[in-house]
């Protein structure tokens, strides 16, 4: 068996990440010793903490992989909190390493150098924005337990926290396993596609709204495809922009623009502020999406789905992986070049004087 470091190295690799983003540490310097050394990924190091924890989200957004930081106990990790809670609220997959004491120096009765409140209070403040975490204290158990929280770093598509005990690194550990896709309920999909057609089918003015998840979970080629066939008005948010665009090789998807409220063009906006069925895939429910609403979003009357649940009304379906229902959806709509699923009917005129002319700002993505 190799050394716990390298094991974690490797599993990072294996799941997807191709750098780390790090600065040393004491707490954390065994495990830096190890990446330079075995070369299993590439270390960038920086000046200081959050431009690290930025540089990995950005990486993940990129290449649609695992972004990795690494940093010391309390002093680095803390330095990362805002780049780590703004991967969590937007849904990109970073992987946090941090140092943390070893077994006797935590339990040695003396306050810590880096230490806040309590010994844990890093882990404390991490699990409000990571999805899954782990402290590596027991090499017997790291392997399951390291392949639980990468799968749903990759699953959840947001931060997970890895702690590092400093005397842990050289015990020697087994290979850390790629867990297979969480099971779902393949009924529970199938019900929800068939209830999604229906309400589509009878809508009078529905629009498809793509987010943030389709991208990150590697869609956006199948939902090109879904929206080709249902011939929905097709709309980004302000997080999504950029996809299913022309130029990004989705011809023939009725693409209208990205949806910005009062600060956008009137007949855009109108697709979905006039909509009777907005049809959300992978949205995010946030002020920067919709707070520019002309009026106050009622999302009852909206089809969504995002962070492996799907919602139709009042109906709630749990663990549905976005890619699942996209598939069944597919399956259920008309073959390309058939008649469409629907005849959308004449839109009524969009009312101007609603719109003013100032724009709104919003934070960039």
């Amino acid at each position: 068996m190799n050394p716990l470091g390298l094991q974690l190295l490797q599993a990072l690799k294996t799941h997807g990440a191709r750098e780390i983003f790090g600065i040393p540490g004491d707490f954390i310097l065994p495990l830096f010793k190890q990446i330079e050394e075995s070369g299993i990924l590439s270390l960038v190091t920086l000046s200081h903490e959050p431009s690290l924890g930025f540089a990995a989200d950005a990486a993940a957004r990129m290449h649609c992989g695992l972004g990795v930081v690494a940093v010391t106990y309390g002093a680095g990790a803390l330095n990362v909190v805002n780049a780590v809670a703004g991967a969590y609220a937007e849904r990109s997959p970073l992987v946090v390493l941090a140092g943390c004491p070893g077994e006797v120096e935590a339990h040695s009765g003396l306050v810590l150098h880096h230490q806040v409140r309590h010994v844990d209070s890093q882990w404390r403040i991490f699990r409000e924005i990571t999805c899954d975490q782990v402290r590596l204290s027991d090499p017997a158990t790291a392997p399951a337990d390291l392949a639980r929280v990468l799968r749903s770093c990759r699953e959840y598509s947001q931060p997970v926290l890895i702690e590092v005990p400093r005397d842990m690194t050289l015990h020697p550990m087994a290979e850390v396993p790629v867990l297979p896709p969480s099971p779902f309920n393949a009924a529970a999909v199938a019900e929800c596609a068939d209830e999604w057609m229906a309400r589509i089918q009878a809508a009078r003015r529905p629009v498809l709204v793509v987010d943030v998840e389709v991208r990150r979970f590697g869609l956006e080629a199948r939902v090109a495809e879904l929206a080709r066939r249902l011939q929905l008005p097709v709309l980004t948010t302000f997080m999504g922009r950029g996809l299913l665009a022309e130029d990004a090789g989705h011809a023939g998807v009725p693409f209208h623009g990205t949806y910005l409220g009062v600060a956008g063009a009137p007949e855009t906006s109108a697709l979905l502020d006039d909509s009777d069925l907005p049809v959300m895939l992978g949205a995010i429910l946030s002020d920067s999406n919709f707070g520019v609403s002309a009026q106050r979003m009622d999302f009852r009357r909206a089809l969504i789905a995002a962070h492996r649940e799907a919602r139709v009304g009042h109906h709630l379906y749990q663990d549905i992986p976005l890619a699942a229902l996209v598939e069944a959806l597919l399956a259920r709509a008309p073959a390309a070049g058939s008649q469409a699923l629907r005849t959308l009917p004449p839109r009524p005129p969009t009312p101007t004087a609603w719109w003013p002319t100032t724009p709104l700002c919003a934070p960039p993505t």
